[in-house]
């Protein structure tokens, strides 16, 4: 099968992963239909816009809505190759994962579905969701025949690519990284290989099945989620052995073999912040490390909460004319990582949530990425530097590249990321 039988991909869900893929597939002259139930995200990149902050992306949706290589709708079209980029949250206390978008991008493109066509799950997802999706296809299409029955001579194809790049670099990411693929037969596998050639200059490694696919971008994570942790409980130590946390990590670090991360409010993003718990939950009597780095980064928004509470106390007792309605407090960063505007699981959003709940005085944001505060902050005010240098507390959360060069401001600060 040469690349001919992928004239027309359709790219499930237009967020932070499946419209940057969506726009390199059309950058190669490829007929792209993206379908997204948002209707306003729909319209915006019809119109050659994006919804979404990320470098280089307008200027590559915009050539390729231009050019008639991409169109957005609400509903599915038949096509060559889908491709599902759909959230994966997880729900409860117990943080199960919830395949519901999956499920319902899955009986979207069954009506469209014909013999031939190559189905990809990109979500990042819990071990078994690739087989889940073939379950629900082969469901709702029991006309069709799908690899779980009928193997390589299934009508359908189907394989599991978790994407793996960086918000902010996306657009370089999705070309020169490698690229793993699982499909539940070898032939799916090196189909979805061949589409991904179409752009990726990293390689295309072929994994043993979807499962182990699954795996290993949850494995990828929650490695970064456990080094994380343990720089944020090296913070909390610190902090209690009145250490500098900081000078004490850039120590370390001079050792040839060592590189501890920096420890911050939290982690966020809609990955390190979740696959952990994806791994948690297939093997939860065996996943002891991966469950506790979890625990230690999600109780770090607390911990930092305890510091600015603290420190509106030591403003206070320095100025006893004052109640705490009185304090300004500035808080800098919403993102979950710097220089970018995506707010999802983001601590620092967390955190300046449950200070506007709790806290009777102004509240000032600094965020430079965002032109409106979401919800939750309905109290608070979106500020520049300027507005904020007269704050009497100052809350480094997110270390923006606006805020990097910042001199410490005159008051009393609370910084999780070492900018003062």
């Amino acid at each position: 099968m040469s690349n001919h039988s992928f004239k027309r991909i359709s790219v499930i869900g237009l967020g932070y992963i499946g419209l940057p893929t969506a726009a390199m597939f059309a950058s190669r002259k490829i007929e792209v239909v993206g379908v997204d139930v948002s209707q306003h995200a729909v319209d915006t990149i019809n119109q050659g816009e994006i919804h979404i902050v990320e470098p280089d992306l307008d200027m590559v949706v915009h050539a390729a809505v231009h050019a008639g290589y991409l169109r957005a709708r609400t509903a599915p079209e038949p096509a060559g190759a889908f491709l599902i980029a759909v959230p994966t949250p997880f729900r409860g206390e117990n943080h199960d994962p919830d395949l519901s978008c999956i499920e319902a991008a899955s009986k979207a493109i069954a009506p469209v579905l014909a013999p031939g066509n190559l189905v990809i799950l990109e979500s990042t997802s819990p071990v078994g969701a690739t087989e889940a999706m073939a379950a629900w296809l082969a469901k709702a299409r029991p006309d069709l025949t799908f690899p779980q029955t009928h193997g390589e001579a299934s009508d359908i194809r189907i394989a599991h690519c978790p994407e793996r790049v960086l918000p902010g670099k996306v657009m370089q990411e999705l070309i020169s990284n490698d690229r793993v693929m699982g499909g539940m037969t070898p032939r799916c596998s090196a189909l979805s290989a061949q589409l991904y050639k179409t752009f990726v200059t990293g390689e295309c490694v072929i994994a043993s099945g979807p499962r182990v696919a699954e795996m290993a971008k949850l494995t990828e994570n929650s490695f970064r989620d456990v080094n994380i942790a343990f720089a944020n409980e090296l913070s909390l130590i610190c902090d209690k052995l009145d250490m500098d946390v900081w000078e004490l990590i850039r120590l370390a670090n001079r050792h040839p073999r060592v590189n501890i991360l920096q420890p911050g409010p939290g982690v966020g993003g809609h990955c390190i912040a979740v696959d952990p718990w994806f791994i948690v939950s297939s093997a939860p009597e065996t996943a002891r490390l991966i469950r506790t780095a979890r625990q230690v980064n999600d109780s770090k928004p607390a911990w930092v909460l305890d510091k600015i509470h603290a420190a509106i106390g030591a403003h206070l007792m320095a100025h006893p004319q004052q109640t705490a309605a009185d304090v300004t407090v500035a808080v800098y960063g919403l993102a979950f990582k710097p220089d970018i505007d995506d707010l999802r699981e983001s601590p620092a959003l967390d955190i300046t949530r449950r200070l506007a709940a709790g806290h009777r005085g102004p509240l000032l944001v600094v965020e430079p990425n965002i032109n409106a505060l979401p919800k939750g902050l309905e109290g608070a005010r979106l500020a520049s530097m300027a507005d904020a240098a007269t704050a009497a507390l100052h809350v480094m959360l997110v270390d923006h590249r606006q805020f990097r060069t910042s001199v410490r401001p005159s008051g009393h600060v609370v910084d999780v990321r070492g900018v003062w």
